[in-house]
């Protein structure tokens, strides 16, 4: 078959990330792509056309468009790339709040032949594949509470732009931005939490976004997850335990182009409760090696190639994810009065 004709509207560091992931796919092949940054339209010394508008990308002959521009833009450009009849893959969050993502899913609806997929690019390291492995197997038995935290040390990290925040351009800060990951890992392995309590606080940086949030979280089964999503975690780190009937699974840091949040491990803990007194056995499993961007994009392309529905980092579960992350917005009284947050399941 011919290949894929891939557009890229943001050719920022996580663009250019996308970039590597098309040339290492044989289905795809990149035309073009669009960055405001971009003193003007041209094309580069291999032929890649390049634009400081996203409508002139669109203008190109494409079959997908992959979306990584600000949470304030990114709902636009994916519909207009479904109102062309493109497939597109477009960067977490889907927008800067849940009115935004119904907004596409209106589009995706009048488009059923288009694929619409969300980057949670945390679903394809191979330490989380392996604990929902486990988890699936039932062989520890059912979930029993899950403790996360995943925090960094600024709002702007690592000389990246302001726009993150500015609450009108990225519609709340270090959960929706960071957080927002950990939640999406939550609900993957426990499902949808339906009861949810936070405090949710700027007082650090004192941006009108947040830099910490905390929240405890309860399924209709009685999963109870706990998270603090915070820019005031001085040494970066990743860490989701999941204790389950007969043992837990910890993920433990993760690997990221920075490389601050450690080694990114999987720990196993069986129980014996006769005997191991709370020191049960542990098997630890260290993974060395990311493929999780390439996986992705891969797994979208054979979405469009097999015509199969997006199974996981649909619309469906970008919608879940950000009702969540609202959800936690809403249940801080303060918060929801300060900002105007609304009840996002009304």
């Amino acid at each position: 078959m011919s290949k894929l004709k891939v557009g890229i509207a943001g050719y920022g560091i996580v663009g250019k990330r996308r970039r590597s992931c098309i040339e290492g796919n044989p289905n795809l092949e990149l035309i073009a792509v669009c960055d405001k940054n971009f003193e003007s339209d041209g094309t580069f010394p291999d032929g890649i056309n390049y634009y400081t508008n996203y409508k002139d990308l669109l203008n190109e002959s494409l079959d997908i468009v992959i979306v990584c521009m600000t949470n304030d833009i990114a709902p636009h450009v994916t519909i207009a790339a479904l109102s062309l009849d493109l497939h597109v893959f477009c960067e977490k969050p889907p927008g800067r709040s849940v009115e935004d993502i119904l907004n596409v899913i209106e589009y995706e609806k009048r488009h059923p032949k288009c694929k619409l997929m969300y980057g949670f690019n945390h679903r394809y390291h191979h330490s989380v594949q392996d604990a929902q492995s486990i988890i699936e197997s039932g062989d520890l038995g059912k979930i029993i509470n899950m403790r996360g935290v995943y925090g960094k040390s600024k709002i702007i990290t690592f000389n990246q732009p302001d726009w993150r925040t500015k609450r009108e351009v990225a519609g709340g800060g270090v959960l929706l931005d960071q957080g927002i990951h950990m939640l999406d890992l939550m609900r993957l392995f426990a499902g949808e939490f339906k009861e949810v309590h936070s405090f949710i606080s700027n007082g650090h940086w004192s941006y009108d976004v947040e830099d910490n949030a905390y929240a405890i979280m309860r399924t209709e089964e009685g999963v109870v997850g706990m998270l603090n999503s915070s820019a005031t975690q001085w040494r970066h780190r990743f860490n989701l335990d999941i204790n389950l009937e007969r043992g837990s699974i910890i993920l433990g840091g993760i690997l990221s182009g920075t490389k601050s949040y450690g080694a990114e491990t999987l720990s196993v803990i069986t129980v014996d409760h006769q005997n191991d007194n709370g020191d049960p056995q542990e098997k630890i499993s260290r993974y060395n090696h990311d493929p999780s961007w390439e996986e992705e994009l891969n797994m979208f392309a054979k979405y469009i190639i097999d015509d199969a529905e997006v199974s996981s980092g649909s619309s469906l579960d970008a919608l879940n994810t950000m009702k969540l992350v609202y959800r936690i917005y809403h249940a801080d009284p303060n918060w929801r009065n300060s900002y105007n947050i609304q009840n996002p399941d009304k």
